[in-house]
């Protein structure tokens, strides 16, 4: 296989939990693949609101974790930290307690590499296909089915994830072992926290030197200051708009899960480190439920006559 996705898998057993903007999204294209299809969300209010706003995928609706995964082929998993995960996962009552010798287990929450490694191990005894896999491409992106994904684990693992992972992605990515995923993972954040804090200074630049915004994006996004943030954020930025799924509330968790392991493994990161406090800064302004590129609003905004 290569490392774009794979072509449509064949009807599993497929277990889903966490029915969150992302996870909810990624289980309903597993159902519009044909999957047999379990549910589980920690709240029962939300699988019976996804359950409603899916009328037309047969669904078998799960109490607890260990409920969900009994007969599963593959569980995925999509919650909010570690502590969330372990619970799923590992507790008595949680995923590994009931899933079968052999399965496919995907993870697609952004937590530490650590317990990605931990989970991986503690899948060996029952010879479990374990695959970190942690997601980029945002709320469109899941909506779209046109994620891309960083897979952390064995090559084995990783091949039979993919028949299930091309319900929702475009591009799935073997980088390494077991935990490699996550750290990707954080790679990927710090890319973005930087370029949102360029971007955001780029435009209070432009305005309040009263240049036409327009005709700025027109003139630097076709050059080498070009990106994603800068095509998809640029005009919202300026016009402070800030509703866009992903929270600066979850930007500071996966920030702080890369600074983290940047500590452990001696890697220097000071403009992530920096564009952090930044965020703590957006927090305390009350705009932590805001999405990310409402970094913009710690600058001082002064309107002047175009």
């Amino acid at each position: 296989m290569t490392d774009e996705t794979a072509a449509a898998s064949p009807p599993q057993n497929v277990s889903f939990l966490g029915l969150g903007t992302m996870g909810g999204a990624m289980a309903r294209h597993l159902g519009h693949a044909g999957h047999n299809l379990t549910i589980y969300n920690r709240s029962p209010a939300r699988a019976e609101a996804w359950q409603a706003a899916n009328p037309g995928i047969k669904v078998r609706v799960a109490t607890s974790p260990a409920e969900a995964a009994d007969g599963a082929d593959a569980v995925i998993t999509c919650v909010g930290n570690d502590d969330d995960l372990a619970d799923v996962v590992l507790s008595p009552n949680g995923a590994f307690s009931t899933l079968r010798r052999g399965a496919l287990y995907i993870d697609h929450t952004t937590v530490s590499a650590r317990i990605a490694r931990q989970i991986a191990v503690e899948g060996r005894d029952k010879e479990l296909l374990c695959v970190d896999a942690p997601v980029t491409g945002g709320q469109s992106g899941a909506e779209g089915g046109t994620l891309a994904i960083m897979c952390g684990g064995s090559a084995k693992a990783v091949d039979a994830a993919r028949l299930i992972l091309s319900a929702y992605a475009k591009r799935v990515v073997h980088v390494g072992k077991s935990g490699a995923g996550q750290t990707a993972k954080m790679a990927n954040q710090m890319c973005i926290a930087g370029a949102i804090a360029g971007l955001s200074e780029a435009i209070r630049f432009a305005q309040i030197a009263h240049l036409d915004l327009d005709k700025v994006f027109e003139a630097i996004s076709g050059g080498a200051a070009q990106s994603w943030q800068m095509d998809n954020r640029f005009h919202t930025m300026a016009k402070d708009e800030f509703d866009f799924g992903f929270a600066v509330d979850w930007m500071r968790k996966d920030l702080g899960l890369a600074m983290d392991e940047a500590r452990n493994l001696g890697a220097s990161v000071p403009v992530t480190a920096l564009v952090d406090q930044f965020y703590v800064d957006v927090q305390a302004m009350g705009y932590g439920r805001e999405d990310t590129s409402a970094l913009i609003r710690r600058l001082p905004h002064r309107k002047g006559k175009a």
